[in-house]
Parts: structure tokens; sequence; C-alpha cells
């Protein structure tokens, strides 16, 4: 009898191999084009976590515990602000994905003038917001003045980066909504070893540069920015790989009906991205109340987790850019097998990044801080980001899919339930009031992101049905907006 139930479970797992090994040979040219497409995009987006890691990693190295806790403060609202605008430059990337589908190639031009237009605007507006808000409400969020005193000249400085950082996303999301990620890859490569050096010279005060702490990192962020910028939007104007679509840019070609295209999908994202990084800022503040040395350790914790993240978002990326090009051409099948595609690829990469976590816990945080205290803590946390990692990793990839639909009104609210009704009060009900500590605030983000990932794949379940329905049913006619379903 026990043979009997070896064989089954035996032949039981070979059947089940067999039909992925099968699935995967009849779609694996889905698989590569993807992987493809995202490789490129992975690197990019993780190379704007990278730039505050580096800042990071050379104040925890080179600075202290008080200014690594001043960088956990100053990235907690700078972090916020770049998602805005990050956000707002995004809603280009679909509709150029779109346009590009259905073979526009004056529209994707136009897309791209108008798009410089409003990322200049947010940009200026972005930064008289947190000059004259964000300084003062630092004072007032009961954290260690000390902390405060190292922040304030650090987020200025930031906060002049980030009108470079905005026109270098606006040429980055042009390109990469037609297909070409590898440019921006490769800058991106560059600026980060550019900051890296250009940080420890001014931190340590090397070649007879006077030292300049936490502030140097700063500096170089934004000269890393302002080339990044030259870079970008030389090639993206210069390249032969668009000259058919820049011969009918004009940097001066206002149209509002185009700036609200744009905005009508890149403040929803906007907004997604803020609930988001906002809930993990709160995270900061709340940790920042139970202590200097935890809200450190929560900053070295976070920043790991931030880059697996920023790679995950690159998939998502790629999967807007895949349906958004099948939704221009209204073919839902191709549509479908991408999303599936990638939700695969960000499970497997979120699991292997999980696996990396537990197994190197305690090793990790030494690549930021040398604080004992603090690693011992940060190794603690790691741990949970090792299962939070999954939920993140598939929420994301659900905004990039839906928002290549052109569904973005009702994933943003599904974000804002996610994080500051069940997220947030979560962390804040474990962390403070249950006194389980740091610990206990990490319990609560993880609560909310396996409610986000949750809710979009059942959003995204349900819009697909209603378009093979639509199908089905000989409609010539898919609804751009599925925000109105």
């Amino acid at each position: 009898m026990q043979n009997d139930d070896d064989a089954k479970l035996i032949i039981s797992y070979l059947c089940r191999h067999t039909m992925l090994l099968n699935y995967y040979r009849k779609n694996k040219h889905f698989y590569w084009s993807a992987f493809a497409l995202a490789g490129p995009v992975v690197i990019s987006q993780l190379g704007q976590t990278l730039v505050h890691t580096a800042d990071t990693v050379v104040v925890g190295k080179f600075a202290g515990t008080i200014p690594l806790a001043a960088v956990s403060l100053v990235h907690s609202v700078f972090i916020v602000v770049m998602v805005i605008g990050l956000g707002i430059s995004y809603g280009l990337t679909p509709l150029i994905a779109q346009a590009n589908g259905k073979g526009n190639k004056e529209t994707c031009a136009k897309l791209l003038s108008n798009s410089l237009w409003l990322n200049v605007i947010t940009a200026v507006v972005l930064f008289a917001v947190v000059n004259f808000g964000s300084m003062y409400a630092m004072q007032h969020m009961d954290q260690d003045p000390r902390v405060v005193d190292t922040a304030k000249p650090y987020l200025f400085i930031l906060m002049l980066s980030i009108l470079p950082l905005m026109v270098f996303n606006t040429f980055k999301q042009f390109a990469e909504g037609l297909g070409f990620t590898k440019q921006a890859m490769n800058i991106t490569i560059w600026g980060n070893v550019l900051n890296i050096i250009l940080a420890i010279v001014f931190v340590k005060g090397l070649f007879g540069i006077k030292p300049l702490g936490i502030v140097g990192v700063g500096y170089a962020t934004l000269i890393d920015r302002i080339l990044m910028m030259v870079a970008m939007s030389a090639y993206v104007l210069k390249s032969k790989l668009f000259k058919t679509y820049i011969s009918h840019f004009r940097a001066l070609h206002l149209q509002i009906n185009k700036i609200k295209d744009i905005f009508k999908i890149g403040a929803p994202v906007a907004l997604q991205y803020v609930f988001e990084v906002g809930a993990f800022a709160a995270a900061s503040i709340i940790a920042g109340k139970i202590g200097a040395i935890e809200q450190a350790s929560h900053q070295v914790a976070i920043t790991l987790a931030a880059m697996t993240y920023m790679m995950a978002s690159g998939i998502a990326s790629a999967a807007t850019i895949k349906t958004g090009h099948n939704y221009g051409k209204m073919n839902m099948d191709r549509v479908q097998k991408f999303a599936t595609v990638s939700y695969h690829l960000v499970l497997v990469f979120m699991i292997i990044c999980a696996l990396i976590f537990t197994v190197f816990n305690q090793y990790l945080p030494w690549l930021i801080s040398d604080d004992q205290a603090v690693i011992r803590i940060s190794a603690q946390l790691i741990i949970i980001a090792g299962l939070f990692q999954l939920f993140d990793g598939t929420q994301v990839v659900g905004l990039g899919i839906l928002r290549g639909m052109g569904d973005v009104n009702i994933p943003t609210l599904i974000t804002f339930i996610a994080y500051w009704i069940v997220g947030i009060p979560s962390a804040y009900l474990f962390g403070i009031y249950l006194n389980i500590g740091i610990q206990g605030v990490w319990y609560g983000l993880t609560l909310g992101l396996l409610s986000s990932s949750a809710m979009l794949f059942w959003r995204y379940r349900k819009i697909m049905k209603l378009r093979q329905l639509s199908v089905s049913n000989n409609l010539n006619e898919i609804p751009v907006n599925p925000s109105a379903v």
C-alpha cells in the first residue's frame, strides 16, 4: 500500500512537472521578450534607489549613527516628494506605448514635449512645497533635535536635484515607452559610480577638499543628476533611433489637452506611490518615536528592501510597456499573456530575494552600518522583509499591468486602503500600542502589502473577464478607460 502511494506521488509530480515544462515551451518567447525588456529597466530603476543607498552607506560608514538617523529622516521626506514627481512622469509611458502600438509617431512627439512642460512645472512646485513646508514640519514631528539639525541642509540640497531628475525621467520614460531601455540603464550605472566617488570625496574631504559630512552626499547627488539629465536628453534628441519621432518634437509646443492626458494617468500613479512610500515614511517616523537606534535600524533594513522593490518595479514597468503596446493594438490575448508572464517573473525574483534576506540577514546590515546595536535590530527586520518581498513584488506588478491598460483610479483607491487603512494603523497598533517595538511596525507594513497585492490581482482578473466577454460578443471597441468599470 505504501509503495502504491509513493508511486502515485511520483506520477503526480512528474505530471505537474511535465505540464509546467510544456507550458514554458509553449510560451517561452513571451518570457524572454518580457525579460529582455525588463532587464535594463530593472537596472535603471535600481539606480534610482542606489543613489540614496550609496548616500546611506557612505554616511553610515564614515559619519556615524546620528547622521545615519538624519539620512533616514530626510529620505522619509524626500522619497515622498520624489515619487510624486516620478509618478507624474510615469504617466507618459503607457500613452507612448499605446500611441506607438497604433503607429502614431507625431502623437508620441507631442506627448514628449508636453510631458517635459508638465514635469518641469511639477519640479518647481515640489521644491517650493518642501522648502516652505517640510523644513517646518521636521521640527514638529517629535524627533531627536540633533537629527533634525543635521538633516535640514541635506534636505535642501537634495531638493535642488529634483528638477534635473524630472527632466531626466521625461526622456527616460519616452525612450522606455518605445521599448528602448538600455541607454537609460547605462547612464544610470555610470551616474551611480560617479555619485559614490563624489560622495566619498566630499564626506571624507579627499584631494584637499574640506570634509563636508552629510551635506557632501547631497552635493554628490545633485551633480550626478545634472549630468544624467544632460546625457539622457542628448541621447533622445540626437539618436537616429528616434529621428522619425523627434522630427515632430517642439519644446515650446504646449497643448493643454495633451498635458491633461498625461496628468490623468500620472497623478493617480503619483498618488499610488505616495500612499505606499508615504506609509514607509510614516513607519520611519513611528520608528523615531521608539528611539534613534530603532530609526537607524529601520533605515538600514528599508534601504535593502527598497533595492529589491525597485528591481521589481522594473519588471512592473516592462509589464506596463508590453500591456500598453498590445492594449493599443486591442490584442487582449497578448495583454493577458504578458500580464501572466510578469507575475511569474516577479514571483521567482522575489522568492530568490527572500531566500537571500533570510540566509544572510546577519551579514547584510554590515554593508551599511558598523553600529552593533543597529546591526542586531536590522538583522531581525530583514527576516520580516524576506516575507513581505513576495507581496511587495506582486502588488507593484499588478499596478504596472493595470497602468498599461489605462486603469489607474481604482488601483489608487486600493493602495490608499491597503496602506493607510490597513498598513499604518496596524504598524502603530503593533509597534507602539501593543509595545512590540520596531518589529511590530514591520508586521503592520507586511499586512498592508498583502492587502494591496490581493486587491490588485482581483482588480486585474475582473477587468480581463470583462474584456474577454467584450471580445466574445464581437465588440469592436474596447473602452480606453477601464477605471470607469
